[in-house]
């Protein structure tokens, strides 16, 4: 056993660089054992004491698979009753479908350089098809049962964005678009709704999406918030009857690309103008204005405002506490941050079921994180008026 008083300096000092960090890991680890085997006991190691409650009875050995490498771990075992270190539970549900996609990559000859070295860094050896499959199953059973959950109540508010990954397909590298959807529902919730992967943003995949949602249940959606992508307009028309709202910032970057380096402040700060008044028709005048005093020198600009006025201040027709939260996809940007932020690690996916095990389990543990905050996205009391069901719901009152 590790003398609980040994000097982590000399620790330090008499271990190479190279293993220092899992010496420190197993040291610790050790330590964290006996503490929680003591307690279960009710005495320390050869302690002698009239309130112990179990005996112990020897180890056994384990590999402890960290970032660091493989940890050898001496996990004490008792007579009566059972012992686990909490240390070793299974992994959050993003970090184990991450570890399964590279494993599923490395094993199927398709790892580049740099996922060998991860796989080391990992701290995993020996990877076999069978395990690979068992954890790939576990994973999908959980994301699978999330993706396709029955959604009930009324979603005011929709927000959906893609994002594409490297898929490889009969011996080919592709782009695939990655596609979410997250609502806010009639009482001020968010929740992940959906995802789907495709070959391309076109219309007749953006409308097998939203009615995929809409057979699981999706209704009472009022507004749809998204980028300006290929053939969403009409899908959201033809499938929810909804308004959509046009991306105020994507909106932007395109339109200043037209104004110039040097006339880009000012010209955002006269759009700015508009997106400032406090009713849709004082909105949709200042646009106006700023459009006409722009025309004689940035006719592109001028023009792009005509065509986008509608969609771009769309929002302005709903709730002034919610607007903040309307004109944009930036309710999805950090989403979709943490999204590529693990598809980058992987780079490469062997096929779209490692995709959608990867993002799916991200979505579920952000859906899972959303779930237990307190503080709802929009307030019960600003969300009561966007409900159809606030009719049906009041008493009836005779006539």
């Amino acid at each position: 056993m590790t003398n609980p008083m040994m000097d982590l300096k000399s620790l330090v000092e008499k271990t190479p660089d190279a293993d220092l960090l899992r010496e420190m890991i197993s040291f610790a680890a050790e330590r964290q054992m006996e503490l929680e085997v003591g307690a279960l006991a009710g005495a320390g190691y050869g302690e002698k004491s009239p309130e112990r409650l179990a005996q112990r009875n020897g180890y056994r050995e384990r590999d402890w698979h960290t970032r660091a490498g493989t940890v050898e771990l001496r996990i004490p075992k008792l007579r009566t009753g059972s012992y686990f270190p909490g240390f070793l539970e299974p992994r959050r549900m993003a970090e184990k479908a991450l570890t399964a996609v590279i494993q599923e990559a490395y094993i199927q000859g398709i790892s580049t350089r740099s996922v060998d070295d991860l796989v080391k860094t990992l701290g995993m050896t020996g990877i076999s098809k069978s395990q690979v499959s068992r954890l790939c199953e576990e994973i999908d059973e959980r994301v699978n049962a999330f993706l396709e959950r029955p959604i009930e109540g009324e979603w005011p508010y929709l927000w959906i964005d893609a994002t594409y990954v490297k898929v490889r397909q009969n011996g080919r590298i592709v782009l695939v678009a990655v596609i979410v959807a997250v609502g806010v529902n009639s009482d001020g919730r968010r929740e992940v709704l959906g995802l789907d992967i495709g070959p391309s943003e076109a219309e007749p995949f953006w409308t097998a999406f939203l009615r995929t949602l809409t057979r699981r249940g999706l209704r009472g959606v009022k507004l749809v918030i998204s980028d300006a992508h290929e053939g969403i307009k009409g899908a959201v028309s033809k499938v929810l009857c909804a308004t959509w709202q046009r991306c105020r910032v994507h909106f932007m970057r395109n339109a200043l690309a037209h104004a110039g380096k040097s006339g880009r402040r000012v010209v955002s700060a006269f759009m700015a103008t508009a997106f400032a008044q406090n009713t849709p028709e004082a909105a949709r005048q200042q646009w106006r204005q700023v459009a006409d005093q722009l025309r004689p020198k940035l006719p592109k600009l001028s023009g792009l405002m005509d065509e986008a006025e509608t969609d771009v201040l769309a929002y302005m027709s709903f709730p002034a506490p919610h607007r903040t939260k309307l004109h944009s996809t930036n309710p999805l940007e950090r989403l979709n941050g943490e999204i590529k932020r693990r598809t980058d690690v992987v780079g490469i996916f062997p096929n779209e079921a490692a995709i959608r095990r990867l993002v799916g389990a991200i979505l579920l543990e952000q859906n899972d994180e959303w779930a237990v905050q307190r503080a709802r996205y929009l307030t019960l009391e600003t969300m009561a008026p966007m409900s159809d069901d606030l009719l049906v719901s009041l008493p009836a009152v005779a006539i």
